[in-house]
């Protein structure tokens, strides 16, 4: 998977680095087909601007933006969001009924 980290005005640390890519393990998670994540990091004139892009196949983009004064607080912030929306995609997508009473095995009389 692509995982293009954009900035403006900001230097970014490998601190920086590893803290988006531990994020990017936590999107995995809920096993869908996650196809580019884009991070734009960009500082604003209260703070920073965090904004996570994801792509995944045959679904619409999960598009999270998150500002706030502590860069590492906006990932936090924003990776939540993203988490949230990935968990309601993939209770939507994933089939909840059982199998129905045509499919159980017949128990035989004695």
């Amino acid at each position: 998977m692509n995982t293009p980290i954009r900035t403006k005005d900001i230097t970014l640390t490998e601190k920086t680095r590893q803290h988006i890519q531990d994020a990017k393990a936590h999107f995995m998670k809920f096993g869908l087909e996650i196809t580019t994540i884009n991070v734009m990091l960009s500082k604003e004139k209260n703070g920073v601007k965090v904004e996570f892009d994801l792509h995944i196949a045959h679904h619409a983009p999960i598009v999270v933006s998150q500002e706030d004064k502590d860069l590492d607080a906006a990932i936090d912030i924003a990776v939540d969001r993203v988490n949230k929306a990935l968990r309601r995609l993939h209770d939507k997508v994933k089939s909840h009924r059982g199998p129905g009473l045509k499919d159980l095995p017949v128990a035989e009389e004695v």
